[in-house]
């Protein structure tokens, strides 16, 4: 377990503050995010480097040996008779989106913080580890109700924009009895129309109701970018407690539950691990980088860990 060393103690946990978010500021310089080692915690063998800054277009040339057959350039081979392939230049500043999730099913923990606290402290670290980068930073902060697009600019008023629109946003607030199970559809739907080819994408969420729509957005999107998914996930989802009778408490209501069948524990337990699982091979079909974030996890640490840490 990694405790929350960076976090005041006295810092809620169950919504967020800008000056919360602000103070990431400090910890997020030694975030790396130029040559990235990201290391899937859940399975210790995945494990891959970040391209680096967003590349940009510049010609095509006629294919040679030992070129990357994902930038053949179609176009102008199928008006040729040999193959040509793409050549690109670097941009000054690469596009960095982070993708937050807010929907209800965020808004909950057994231990630590809520999922979307947690959430929302992993994006602002991003944000300013990208500002401390000098690249731009834009992203889609999403819920049940209210979908939000900023496009990416450069410097520190882009960080703080970010971190205000986190936030001030309506989800925070907002309680829905209504199953909208397409809000993450229509995010990644939004994220392959804004993503400009070369970007790093950042999607923090607890990824559930990844439909096979979903899923294919982003695989889209993961084709011309480089995608990190920060699954966040509560210890009760992963596992049930020991058998017993437990109360579960939220503001307006609560509810018991019973974990003494041990064919209902089993099949629990059995049906998160699919749920995880399926999340893996899809990151691995499609090139996305995977790491886990606990309710319980120190976001600095964790994302230091899994990312790498940032030269002086």
């Amino acid at each position: 377990m990694v405790h929350l060393d960076h976090i005041p103690e006295d810092a809620s946990p169950v919504s967020v503050s800008q000056a919360g978010l602000i103070r990431l500021n400090g910890p997020a310089r030694a975030i790396a995010l130029d040559v990235l080692r990201v290391n899937s915690l859940q399975t210790g063998a995945y494990v891959s480097h970040f391209r680096g800054r967003g590349m940009e277009f510049d010609e095509s040339r006629p294919y040679q040996p030992g070129d990357d057959p994902r930038s053949i350039d179609w176009r102008v081979t199928a008006r040729s008779t040999t193959a040509y392939t793409k050549l690109f230049r670097e941009e000054r500043e690469r596009p960095v989106l982070v993708v937050t999730d807010l929907r209800a099913n965020m808004h909950f923990a057994t231990r630590g913080c809520f999922k979307s606290v947690n959430a929302s402290r992993a994006a602002a670290l991003i944000a300013w580890a990208a500002h401390h980068r000098g690249d731009r930073l834009g992203g889609i902060i999403f819920g049940d109700t209210v979908h939000r697009e900023l496009k990416p600019r450069l410097g520190r008023r882009s960080a703080l924009r970010f971190v205000h629109q986190l936030v001030d946003h309506p989800d925070w607030q907002t309680r829905t009895d209504a199953d909208d199970s397409d809000a993450l559809t229509q995010a990644m739907s939004a994220l392959r129309r804004v993503a400009r080819p070369g970007s790093l994408v950042v999607i923090i969420s607890d990824f559930t109701d990844f439909s096979r729509a979903a899923q294919a957005y982003l695989s889209s999107v993961a084709r011309h970018n480089e995608v990190l998914a920060v699954h966040v996930s509560d210890p009760l989802e992963r596992e049930l407690p020991p058998p017993g009778r437990y109360r579960l408490v939220a503001a307006d209501d609560e509810m018991a539950i019973d974990t003494f069948a041990a064919a209902a524990r089993r099949d629990y337990e059995n049906d998160y691990a699919e749920r995880a699982h399926e999340l893996e091979r899809f990151c691995q079909r499609y090139g996305v980088h995977l790491m886990e974030l606990s309710t319980n996890d120190d976001p600095v640490s964790t994302l230091q860990t899994a990312l790498g840490r940032r030269n002086p």
